[in-house]
């Protein structure tokens, strides 16, 4: 069943976000984490309903075929809803970034500049399959003083319709007015596309989600865009790589969880250290249950390894499975990265300190890592707490997007009289 909405509606919605964000920058810092302590409770107290709405979701995606990775994504129980609110209990205990001065001068005619802090306005949430996103990109944007207008996929509509609906019912009497939070109740792709052009309501998008979604908002959006990014990770194993280092490396990055964008989709192997080691690589993959697709070389060592074509290297598994090339050295691997990546998170496995600088000069990506695995690219990981998405582009943010990310500046300048 697809549930309708028009464009008058959504801008209506929109709108009202953006009155309540005039409310929302006069907050105290106090008055914020007060209210994401607040929402942190009401969804611990009301699983309830949060678990019915789900449970339609899931019936409905297996009616649909869903995959199991797509169904892990989308299930709820009881921890993972604990797991969000104590999200934002975090994320009340992580500093305001709004209201901080970067920096101040005074002028030779004695007027003071100060640069300070100050949240975006209002953020378009534009994502998938994942409920926990509706909470997450809610406490981030209300700690950071920002109204949000969520728009979630239709495969989640019961689970995040009730996940906002028991903030809302948390936001009752509180500091934060309940507009500040707006779900597009809508499984028409039509709703999603009015956002696009509400530049006098909404100040940015985030979409997160698959490149699908994520191409459409930047090839139709008109109101400026927090790009992020499909993660077609690679990890080199350079020639002086250790061998336990990098199948340790090489097993976390590829299957504690492969659904996700910081996990590794493409391994570029020095051409000596594949000849010293392609067997135990190949008997530790096979042992983790890893699908591998070679080129030529990798076919002459792996009888059953699938060959790799030109979408191989450009695809984001989401999956056991792995994209296997042996290069002649660092800069070959440098260059595939180049051609194929998303400059979301790549690695390099080497003892050589000389080796590794290089690659990390030479390849652009958002994240990169000598010696560790490409999951570290996660806001929570890093120790920015939780994540409204994790940027590809290299405008106002990069990387993995916490609070400060959803803010930008302004200037304030205090005169006694100065004219120009």
């Amino acid at each position: 069943m697809t549930l309708t909405i028009e464009k008058t509606d959504v801008k209506k919605q929109a709108k009202l976000a953006q009155d309540a964000s005039k409310k929302l920058r006069m907050l105290s810092t106090e008055e914020k984490n007060k209210v994401l302590y607040k929402l942190a409770d009401h969804l611990e107290e009301h699983m309830e309903p949060i678990l019915e709405a789900n449970a339609k979701d899931l019936e409905a995606g297996k009616q649909k075929g869903f995959d199991d990775a797509l169904m892990d994504r989308l299930s709820l129980d009881e921890q993972r809803i604990r797991d969000f609110a104590e999200g934002l209990r975090e994320v009340a205990e992580l500093e305001d970034p709004t209201g901080k001065t970067i920096t101040d001068w005074t002028l030779e005619n004695e007027l003071l500049v100060e640069k300070v802090t100050v949240p975006l306005g209002v953020i378009g949430m534009i994502y998938e399959a994942r409920p926990n996103v509706t909470v997450d990109a809610t406490g981030l944007a209300l700690k950071s003083g920002n109204a949000i207008v969520l728009k979630g996929g239709s495969n989640a509509i019961q689970s995040n319709k009730a996940i906002v609906d028991v903030m809302h019912d948390a936001l009752k009497n509180s500091a934060v007015p309940s507009e500040a939070v707006q779900f597009i109740n809508s499984t028409d792709r039509e709703a999603t596309n009015a956002l696009f052009t509400m530049k006098e309501h909404i100040d940015v998008l985030i979409p997160r989600g698959g490149g699908a979604l994520i191409q459409a908002v930047v090839d139709n959006a008109t109101v400026p865009v927090l790009e992020t990014g499909v993660g077609n990770c690679h990890i080199y194993i350079d020639e002086d790589a250790d061998v336990q280092k990098a199948l340790n490396i090489i097993i976390n990055a590829k299957t504690d969880r492969p659904a996700v964008c910081n996990a590794a989709e493409t391994l570029l192997i020095h051409e000596k250290w594949f000849k010293k080691n392609h067997e135990v690589l190949f008997d530790t993959l096979e042992q983790h249950g890893v699908t591998v697709h070679g080129d030529e070389e990798v076919l002459n060592h792996k009888a059953d390894a699938i060959p790799a074509g030109e979408s191989d290297w450009a695809n984001e598994y989401l999956s056991l499975d792995v994209a296997v090339k042996v290069v002649g050295n660092v800069e070959a691997a440098a260059d595939h990265i180049d051609r194929y990546g998303t400059k979301h998170s790549e690695a390099i496995v080497t003892e050589n300190e000389k080796t590794a600088k290089r690659f990390m000069m030479l390849v652009d990506a958002a994240a990169l890592y000598h010696n560790a695995s490409t999951r570290f690219t996660d806001g929570g990981a890093l120790g920015f707490g939780a994540e409204i998405g994790i940027s590809t582009q290299k405008l106002h943010a990069r990387g993995p997007m916490g609070l400060p990310a959803l803010t930008t500046i302004k200037y304030l300048m205090h005169g006694n009289g100065q004219i120009r």
